[in-house]
């Protein structure tokens, strides 16, 4: 299967314009065989699936990562 390179994640804010990270394919898959994205900070992960469905990812300890409204394909 062909996956992106890159997506947007547009997340929702309260009260301000949406919040948006792109992310790139790294060599990693998640649990569900999918790739793995992150933003350049290595902060934001994501397993993306061949459907747009997305699933977020700690980096980190102590993080609760919301799920994005949102996942758009990026041309390269």
């Amino acid at each position: 299967m062909d996956y992106p390179e890159r997506y947007e994640l547009v997340f929702q804010a309260l009260a301000v314009e949406d919040d948006v990270v792109v992310v790139r394919r790294t060599e990693k898959a998640g649990a569900g065989g999918y790739p793995v994205y992150e933003d350049e900070s290595g902060i934001v992960r994501a397993e993306i699936s061949d459907r747009g469905e997305v699933r977020m990812l700690a980096s980190g300890g102590h993080q609760a990562p919301r799920t994005p409204l949102l996942a758009r394909p990026l041309s390269p």
